[in-house]
């Protein structure tokens, strides 16, 4: 008889187990949790994935998506230690805790812990209660159970992460990280994973930059709770305390912000938009670009782009030298605006020539006055530098020899290569390629012209170069023979750096447009090319702007400070030679122009004249270090090369320059001298003080 009422009784206990099981799961259907997933925070990332530049979700929390790839192990498993040791063995619910937390209520008459399962507060942060009753608590444990049983162990932690509070509008572990460390949650030190483990508990009351000694005791408290727990040394828990809390919040990033409106615009709606940015990259460049343009005045801006001339992956670019600045209309991203390049095309005329054959390095070339069917070039200082090699020309960026050049190739052949490599030159509306092309009477923009210059950094094939990034290789287009493009790489790397720069093993071209209005200089190594353009947005013109002066300055400190390993420049391939003029052929040792007649009214070089110092100038040279200081020298008229002597003793070897130094040995009168290759000179006295 007992047997049978002990049946009858498991028999109704399972019979009511099965209808209250399914009374709850037809209840949990008709009620399921708020489970979409939540609003994010847009990132525009770069190429490893790191964070740029974000936008607040539209109710301006700061709140990403979180994998928990991308957090650091410990601190998943500091969390889950302190916050909810049964997570991975409960089902929402943990009946030990809250036994644990009601003896500890009476005990103390106060509430030491609470019961609440890590999924138990998802619930509260899924669906916010709005007060604190027993109904809201037993509400909180039955969404528990069903998010249970809709979500992994592994989502249910991404989903916490990425809501769970850190003080203000930071939401989730990443936002935390970001604000209160500057760094990704993958690379958090110990003490920094223990404060953020605290700070969701009470978020404004551990503010670390409100109440620092709130949060350095809450950190401390979970530092001891993984001691207890086993989960760590006490001299590694030690450490964990050796640095205060942060002081205050750090912006989020804020970088690459003309290439980042630009995804957006094109990417809308999209949550993440990758680009082919290298964040060390683009940092390095920000800060030289900030710090250029206190330099250069408050009107004046500068760009950048640093591309990888194989892939045509663009590494770093700079729109402005600051977004927000009005001053320089900084919202203009100047690497798109079409702008006279000056000089920086002559490095393709001179190619072409190169494949023709029609010169070689050491080929002499007249750099005098010439008439080109009523087209009169002038160099940019106005002189003249008589019979020069064509590598000098080149390097001296010398105007008559790269038009006698462009008339021989043909500016038709010109423009046509260029837009073979992908870029068109903005001419006059109707009007031809004509021989002001090599003098900058064309427009590009700062993209294409780095475009063009990753032919001469990738052995003549030109690259296609974005900042997005691309499911196959890119398109690319033979700009010169490979020959011809070392021939002017191998020129292009002796040029002179700017004062107070080191050579960093690249070969560079700068360039000024007429009237003072663009300063440009590109560089590059074996793999990568760097774009600087420096002038005013609204085209106004700059007094004393210049490439060499203004923008390669720029050119070699962002180098320095990009990150990028310098690659060697291309090796001489077959049957390219750097050759004496002795062993050229006898009609390629000197270059005839065919059709540039001498404008014959200033064929012959005027006598050279030192123009500064002038005669019996009396110069205060301020004292450095116990010496005078260099005094500048600068002459007019001549044939170069000059010799400069001071107190008939040579200063440095002949040069090309019509500018010089000359260090003085002492107060006194001295007398500076120089003479020019016809062997005229000029002298003038000047006394040092």
């Amino acid at each position: 008889m007992r047997l049978k009422r002990a049946l009858l009784a498991l028999c109704l206990t399972a019979l009511a187990g099965t209808g209250a099981m399914a009374g709850l799961g037809a209840l949990d259907r008709a009620f399921p949790p708020p489970l979409d997933p939540p609003a994010t925070a847009t990132e525009i990332v770069g190429r490893d994935g790191s964070l740029l530049r974000a936008l607040a979700t539209p109710d301006g929390a700061w709140r990403f998506r979180v994998s928990l790839d991308d957090v650091d192990p410990r601190f998943v498993e500091m969390l889950v230690a302190y916050e909810d040791r049964r997570f991975f063995d409960h089902s929402g619910l943990d009946p030990l805790a809250f036994g644990r937390a009601a003896f500890q209520l009476v005990a103390n008459r106060r509430i030491v812990s609470g019961g609440s399962t890590i999924t138990m507060q998802l619930a509260r942060l899924t669906e916010p209660r709005t007060e604190r009753s027993l109904a809201a608590k037993l509400k909180q444990m039955a969404r528990a159970l069903q998010i249970e049983r809709r979500l992994s162990k592994r989502e249910i932690l991404e989903r916490y992460l990425t809501l769970a509070p850190y003080g203000g509008n930071l939401e989730g572990i990443r936002a935390a990280s970001l604000a209160w460390y500057g760094k990704e949650p993958k690379r958090l030190g110990l003490g920094e994973a223990a404060l953020l483990v605290a700070l969701p508990q009470l978020p404004e009351r551990r503010r670390p930059d409100r109440h620092p000694e709130a949060a350095e005791a809450a950190r401390d408290r979970v530092l001891d709770r993984m001691v207890v727990a086993g989960l760590m040394e006490t001299q590694e828990a030690a450490r964990g305390r050796d640095h205060a809390a942060p002081a205050r919040r750090r912006p989020l990033p804020f970088l690459a912000a003309h290439a980042a409106e630009a995804a957006l615009r094109d990417h809308p709606g999209e949550g993440r938009v990758r680009l082919t940015l290298d964040r060390r990259a683009q940092e390095g460049l920000e800060e030289v670009a900030r710090e250029a343009a206190v330099r250069l005045g408050p009107k004046v801006s500068l760009a950048m782009v640093l591309a990888d001339a194989q892939s045509g992956d663009i590494l770093a670019e700079v729109g402005s030298a600051g977004f927000f600045d009005e001053a320089r209309f900084g919202w203009i991203d100047m690497t798109r605006a079409v702008r006279s390049p000056g000089s920086a095309l002559k490095p393709f005329i001179y190619g072409l020539a190169f494949e023709e054959g029609m010169v070689a390095q050491e080929t002499i070339i007249a750099d005098r006055p010439s008439n080109f069917s009523g087209y009169r070039p002038k160099n940019f200082d106005l002189a003249y530098q008589g019979d020069v090699s064509v590598r000098t020309a080149l390097q001296m960026s010398l105007n008559v020899p790269a038009v006698h050049l462009l008339d021989a190739v043909g500016p038709a052949r010109l423009t046509t290569r260029l837009r073979h490599a992908g870029v068109g030159l903005a001419l006059p509306r109707d009007e031809a390629a004509g021989l002001a092309i090599a003098l900058g009477g064309a427009g590009i923009s700062l993209r294409d012209l780095v475009q063009l210059y990753t032919g001469l950094a990738n052995r003549g094939l030109a690259t296609a170069i974005s900042d997005r990034p691309a499911e196959g290789p890119r398109a690319a287009a033979t700009l010169l023979d490979h020959r011809a493009a070392w021939q002017v790489a191998d020129i292009l790397a002796g040029v002179t750096p700017p004062e107070g720069a080191n050579q960093r093993g690249i070969a560079y071209k700068t360039g000024t447009s007429y009237g003072y209005r663009d300063a440009w200089s590109v560089g590059f190594d074996g793999r990568h090319v760097l774009g600087v353009w420096v002038g005013r947005p609204d085209g106004a013109a700059v007094p004393g702007l210049s490439g060499y002066t203004s923008a390669a300055p720029v050119l070699f400190d962002a180098f320095a400070r990009s990150g990028v390993g310098i690659a060697a420049l291309p090796r001489a391939p077959a049957g390219a030679a750097r050759t004496a003029r002795a062993d050229l052929p006898v009609t390629m040792r000197r270059f005839a122009s065919p059709r540039a007649v001498p404008d014959d009214a200033r064929v012959a070089e005027p006598a050279p004249q030192i123009v500064f110092p002038p005669e019996g100038a009396r110069v205060e040279l301020g004292a450095a270090q116990g010496e005078a200081a260099p005094l500048a020298l600068k002459l007019q008229g001549g044939r170069a090369p000059f010799r400069w002597l001071a107190n008939g003793r040579p200063l440095d070897g002949p040069t090309r320059r019509r500018t010089a130094s000359w260090q003085p040995d002492g107060a006194g009168f001295s007398t500076l001298t120089v003479i020019d290759a016809a062997g005229r000179a000029a002298s003038v006295k000047v006394h040092v003080e």
